[in-house]
């Protein structure tokens, strides 16, 4: 493809450097593609809530050749199951040790990131650190301005996150299905529970919706309340005052605290935490992967896993449809649309089954999700930027 001074090429341009991103760069660059990774990386001082990686995921690392750089990676501690009171008072656990992949991983998520994007350099992939703005499509491929420089991109792949900022660009269409949100901090060590040094997971659910917490390599804990934005607003839970009453209203979120936390966190994190979808996941020259495609509630506690797992889906429709197979980007569509569906109707069953809370977090979702329909802002449209 010749190009002006000042323009170069690629077979395709990715816009993000996270789990999705570097999974469809790997499965591309093994199949000879050239890629080039857009990631300007986080604000210094910024920090991911996705921390938790359950041992599905392992033979996905496996596949892309990068399971054994993710274990080396000293900073990750082991992840042996999760507690929950969901339903009931009662705690009850769900194990990894007899899972056949192992443990899972609690991830230091810079340093996981880090790992990823290493890999995706090492195999021959370039990185741009300025973000996909502007993408426009001509005869034949993409002309995107990164920096100073323009990427004529016979594809593009969206791996920007659930706001796929990218593909709404393109003419796809963000859908919402609630408002969900995290209020979350990073506290002291947790205190020691049945799975040594606490290092499950818990959920614990409680009327304005629910709790979690898990450790991190830091030594610190996560822990961050689950509701809707309106009810964070109504309630006042941005106030880290406010936040930590909360907290000391639960029975094991609370009992996992250091005996030395006795007061709120300086600040809080409050991050969009909503099921989302964009419509299509991908078209002519172009597919979404991750939370760009499907973002789901954090229940489900598989976001890391679906991210690797559709950036790798997403790139095989890529060569697929350079090699001339004009069905697989429909079809790659098709096959989000079937997840997404199939983790909605997993949802519904998973709220309902806790009936002790009559407030309005849990009653839109046990009418509306039982009826298979999005509920709070019934499929809100997020126009383009």
């Amino acid at each position: 493809m010749p190009h002006r001074p000042g323009e170069s090429a690629c077979d395709v341009l990715i816009a993000g450097g996270g789990p999705a991103g570097a999974s469809a760069a790997l499965a591309l660059l093994r199949q000879g593609a050239s890629v080039v990774v857009a990631e300007p990386g986080r604000p210094r001082g910024g920090w991911k809530l996705g921390e938790s990686l359950s041992p599905r995921a392992e033979p996905l690392l496996a596949g892309l050749g990068v399971r054994d750089r993710v274990a080396a990676a000293a900073a990750h501690i082991p992840y042996f199951g999760n507690e929950s009171a969901w339903g009931g008072s009662a705690l009850v656990d769900i194990e990894f040790l007899r899972d056949p992949h192992g443990p899972g991983r609690h991830l230091d998520r810079t340093r996981f990131d880090s790992v990823l994007l290493d890999a995706i350099r090492e195999a021959g992939a370039r990185h741009s650190a300025f973000p996909v703005r502007w993408p426009r499509r001509l005869p034949g491929h993409w002309s995107v301005p990164l920096g100073d420089e323009t990427v004529r991109a016979r594809y593009l792949i969206d791996a920007t996150g659930a706001n796929a900022s990218v593909t709404r660009r393109v003419g796809a269409t963000l859908r919402r299905d609630d408002r969900l949100v995290a209020l979350a901090a990073r506290l002291p060590p947790p205190r020691r529970a049945r799975h040594d040094g606490s290092r499950a997971s818990l959920v614990e659910s409680v009327p304005l919706g629910w709790w979690y917490t898990a450790p991190l390599p830091c030594g610190a804990a996560l822990t961050m309340v689950m509701t809707d934005a309106d009810i964070a607003a109504r309630l006042r839970l941005r106030d880290p005052e406010v936040w930590w009453r909360e907290l000391m209203a639960t029975t094991h979120v609370r009992a996992r605290l250091h005996p030395g936390t006795r007061r709120p966190p300086d600040r809080l994190r409050i991050v969009r935490a909503s099921t989302s979808r964009t419509l299509p996941a991908a078209g002519p020259g172009w597919a979404a992967a991750g939370d760009a495609a499907t973002a789901c509630d954090p229940i489900a506690a598989r976001g890391i896993t679906t991210a690797l797992a559709t950036g790798l889906t997403a790139a095989e429709a890529v060569a697929a449809d350079a090699a001339g197979d004009t069905c697989s980007l429909g079809g790659y569509a098709e096959r989000i649309e079937a997840v997404h569906t199939e983790f909605v109707h997993a949802q519904a069953l998973c709220y309902s089954a806790e009936k002790r809370w009559h407030t309005t977090f849990w009653t839109r979702r046990q009418q509306d999700l039982a009826a298979g329909r999005p509920h709070t802002d019934a499929g809100t449209t997020v126009p383009r930027d």
